[in-house]
């Protein structure tokens, strides 16, 4: 009679069965499993098995009961998937196959995962292999099995013995007794590969009667398939800890100052975070999105927030009840109240999340309207008041294949009416300010003018006639006198009226239309935005050449300037005071000034993705950079751009040097630049490898830069002359996959470091950047940083069923009381440190609206920077201790700081 094991992410199994009770080695993972097999009794020795057992720590629990089976089940292999044993001697047994196969196919699937670590597999296997050499003694282990005898031996209880033998020196003794009790006496276990298992009942079992008892055992068991219901995915020993990422092992070992792993208590730490500061604005791909309120405030929005930025006092409030990224914003006829639309987004399990409009007020930012919840689909571009009757009616476009037009009563929230729009991309909508029952709207090659009447909507084409038909209308505004006047990608502000019906073509009942009047040049390429000035004039921002140009009521150019190259195009423009004026620009800045005075960036960001974030170790200053190839120095203490340069390449990595006269910038191509900060010029350029670096890191006491690439190798400079020269030190071979991350021991001699792969390896710099083949040895090691996200004292921030990139980055506080991480999913948490148990308590705050690709908290640990990939936004929290602040709830995060004057 043979076994047949049926896993769905698991290796083919060298298994013994005792009974009722099953202990298989997983031969790829190098896990023991035990498990109790239903509803057979427990009898005598069966079978036992020889292993070859190298290299990882593991160690059996003594005793299990057998009914206790399934408590250590739900504790310790939450994760893992049930697998069974079916007898493929059983009469009738073809019923079983479409089973077999299904399980087969499930396991192929899960194997195929597998796949993309093949390469560091094999890599992790060589390396393994030569430690084979290096196995203690067996002289040694000889002795500890002398001294882990069963105590059922010792009791002179009635048992039963399965004797594994190893070829790296081992001895375990499992006994399993009449009383029902499994008892494995706790032996640390260097296990390495299994590689041969073979059957040695013979040698145990050698009274002819127990054979017979033996037989008859395994025919009643083959008559069914049975379940096996426990797994052990962790193994826990006084000294290590197995955690698991897309089925390979990760091997923590315990420190010394921890007497009991399962004593310790994880509680969520008493600092919380408040939102102190926003840097950027969503100008590069969102329209008509920063407008002025009564109080003074600009409002605009960027990633989930909407930020209101007092322009004189130079202070910010913050609207965050958006679960995802902000797309469009209107303010009321009053000035105060806000309504702001966000995209759809999916959750962490990549479900779609709805989205819907929501219409605040501004001065206390309390909610007052949540609107077509369940209703839009993808996201809302477009949202717009009416003005005629006071704000009575919001219109909605959604961003659907249709373009949803949706008109809704903003006191009951309830929709009024709502009709398909187009199938073309819809770029605005507006009411007429003095007819409510008239809408605009425009977009790709169309402009169309509605009218809503009877509870319906119908739509009117306006009509280009002899003039050029541009791909884009871009813009549009209401002239004093009811003309409508556009925008379009050809750089023309066209007129459009209304003309009487063409009877004499038409024949009567002609409908009246609405064509262009007028044609005006303006700009060199496209006109994006226009805003109507007190008095009637008019601006005009242009695209391709950056102008602005004001307009008098017959639309005769009067003054004209334009906007700096770095700031990009003019994305929207508001009044302030009908000379001062506020733009919005395409390269995510906020300018301030008039025609006379010029302009100033009162709000500034990136415009691309950003990876690279570094504080300074002694004043109120980070670092950023990113895909849009900008190097930004900020001042976390008055919230503004200090200064900017662009490089070749776009920057992934930074670092400042201890002394903070100088910062490393880690480049896409291998290249790696010194800068310095007084007079932001390179004063160093060099190269490793031909890959991107992932990681920069100096040494505490400035001595060493360590360089991780991509090329899977940690490069390792002296740094002399106060960081200005490099000479390289040595190089660390060793890691199967890319790296990741990588930390300094305090005293400057010792490197951790985590790769794609998983891996977590130590390095001793100081004698030559050799690998330290036993990392037991660096469990009490003390470490300058903790940025690594694999590691004993941050395990418990991963959660259940992570992929191994959920998490981008983490930094560990310069006080060690709290461990900030940035996940993939839009979230910054908060962790008491260390926080070495699973599903460790946290707190999560949200406001970001893409993955969160890094995290650093300032010299001083008053702040923490959280930076955001595709929302190119950085938020600066507070750290606050416990009973100063509410601000780790979302809906009371309304926080007010100051910045000076720029």
């Amino acid at each position: 009679m043979s076994y047949c094991l049926h896993f769905f992410s698991f290796s083919i199994l060298h298994v013994i069965v005792v009974s009722n009770l099953c202990i298989g080695i997983d031969s790829s993972t190098s896990l023991l499993y035990v498990i109790c097999l239903e509803d057979i009794p427990i009898c005598q020795l069966s079978d036992s098995i020889e292993l070859d057992i190298d290299y990882h720590w593991l160690s059996l629990f003594s005793p299990i009961s057998t009914n206790d089976l399934t408590a250590y089940g739900s504790i310790l292999s939450p994760d893992l998937l049930s697998w069974s044993v079916c007898t493929d001697d059983v009469s009738g047994s073809s019923a079983e196959y479409p089973d077999r196969v299904s399980m087969m196919e499930g396991r192929l699937q899960a194997q195929e995962d597998e796949i993309m670590l093949l390469k560091s597999s094999l890599a992790d296997a060589l390396r393994r292999l030569r430690l084979h050499d290096q196995a203690i003694s067996s002289n040694y282990w000889a002795s500890h099995y002398q001294e882990n005898l069963c105590v059922c031996s010792r009791k002179n209880m009635p048992h039963h013995r399965i004797h594994v033998e190893t070829h790296v020196h081992l001895c375990v003794c499992v006994c399993v007794c009449v009383c029902g009790t499994l008892h494995i006496n706790p032996l640390m276990l260097p296990i390495h590969s299994l590689s041969r298992a073979r059957r040695n009942s013979e040698k145990l079992v050698k009274d002819p009667q127990e054979k017979t008892k033996k037989l008859l055992d395994k025919k009643a068991a083959s008559s069914s398939c049975l379940t096996l219901f426990f797994t052990l995915s962790h193994w826990l020993t006084g000294q290590s800890i197995k955690m698991f990422i897309r089925g390979r092992p990760i091997t923590m070992y315990v420190p010394s100052n921890i007497q009991n792993y399962e004593d310790l208590r994880m509680e969520p730490p008493v600092e919380k975070l408040e939102l102190d500061w926003v840097y950027g604005y969503r100008g590069r791909d969102c329209r008509a999105n920063l407008y002025l309120l009564s109080s003074g405030e600009a409002v605009y929005f960027i990633a989930c927030v909407v930020v209101l930025y007092h322009i004189n006092n130079r202070t910010q409030r913050h609207y965050r009840k958006h679960t995802d990224c902000v797309r469009c914003l209107t303010i009321h006829p009053d000035k105060v109240r806000v309504a702001s639309g966000q995209t759809a987004g999916v959750d962490k399990d990549g479900k779609p999340l709805q989205p819907y409009v929501h219409i605040w007020d501004s001065s206390t930012l309390i909610t007052l309207q949540q609107i077509g919840l369940g209703t839009f689909e993808r996201g809302v571009g477009s949202v717009a008041f009416s003005f005629a009757d006071a704000g009575a009616f919001l219109c909605v476009i959604d961003d659907s294949n249709e373009h949803m037009l949706s008109v809704w009563d903003c006191a009951k929230g309830t929709k009024h009416t709502e009709v398909k729009s187009t199938n073309e991309a819809v770029f605005a909508v507006e009411f007429n300010p003095s007819d409510s029952t008239n809408i605009i709207t425009c977009g790709k090659s169309h402009i169309y003018f509605w009218t809503l009447s009877a509870g319906s909507l119908t739509k009117k084409q306006g009509i280009f006639g002899k003039y050029k038909k541009p791909k884009f209308i871009q813009c549009f505004v209401f002239s004093l006198t009811g003309d409508v006047l556009t925008g379009d990608s050809e750089g023309n502000i066209l007129t459009w009226g209304k003309s009487p019906g063409d009877i004499k073509t038409l024949g009567k009942g002609a409908k009246e239309t609405f064509q262009i009047m007028r044609q005006t040049r303006a700009h060199d390429g496209s006109v994006f935005t226009l805003c109507m000035l007190q008095g009637g004039a008019l601006l005009s921002g242009g695209g391709k050449d950056r102008k602005i140009i004001r307009w008098s009521a017959d639309l005769a150019p009067e003054r004209e300037c334009e906007v700096k190259d770095k700031f990009g195009a003019v994305r929207c423009i508001t009044d302030v005071n009908g000379e001062e004026v506020l733009v919005g620009t395409t390269r995510n800045a906020i300018l301030r000034g008039t025609f006379s005075d010029g302009f100033v960036a009162i709000v500034q960001g990136h415009v691309d993705e950003m990876w690279g974030l570094a504080t300074h170790p002694s004043q109120d200053v980070f670092l950023t950079c990113g895909h849009d190839r900008q190097v930004c120095v900020w001042n976390t203490a008055e919230h503004k751009l200090d200064w900017c340069t662009t490089l070749e390449e776009y920057g992934l990595c930074a670092d400042f040097c201890p002394n903070g006269a100088v910062v490393s910038v880690g480049l896409s191509t291998g290249r790696w630049l010194v800068l310095d900060l007084q007079t932001k010029e390179v004063i160093s350029d060099y190269t490793d490898g031909n890959e991107q670096l992932s990681v920069m890191r100096y040494s505490p006491d400035g001595s060493f830069l360590a360089v991780g690439s991509h090329d899977n190798f940690i490069y390792v400079y002296n740094v002399t002359e106060c960081g200005r020269r490099y000479s390289r030190y040595g190089k660390c071979n060793g890691h199967s996959s890319f790296i990741t991350h990588l930390d300094w021991s305090k005293d400057g001699k010792y490197i951790m470091s985590n790769s794609g792969d998983y891996e977590i390896l130590y390095w001793d710099v100081a004698g030559g950047c050799k690998l330290l083949r036993n990392r037991y040895e660096s469990k009490d090691r003390e470490w300058a940083s903790y940025t690594c996200v694999l590691g004993f004292h941050v395990m418990g921030v991963w959660l259940e069923g992570s992929d191994g990139t959920d998490i981008n980055a983490l930094c560990r506080s310069h006080s060690e009381r709290v461990v900030a991480v940035a996940d993939d999913f839009c979230k910054v948490h908060l962790f008491q440190y260390p926080c070495p148990k699973p599903k460790a308590p946290n707190h999560s705050y949200e406001g970001h609206g893409s993955h969160v690709t890094n995290v650093r908290f300032t010299h001083c640990d008053s702040h923490l920077l959280s930076m955001g990939g595709k929302d190119t936004c950085i938020l600066q929290w507070e750290v606050k201790r416990a009973g100063t602040s509410d601000g780790g709830d979302r809906t009371h995060s309304a926080s007010i700081t100051s910045s000076p004057e720029p």
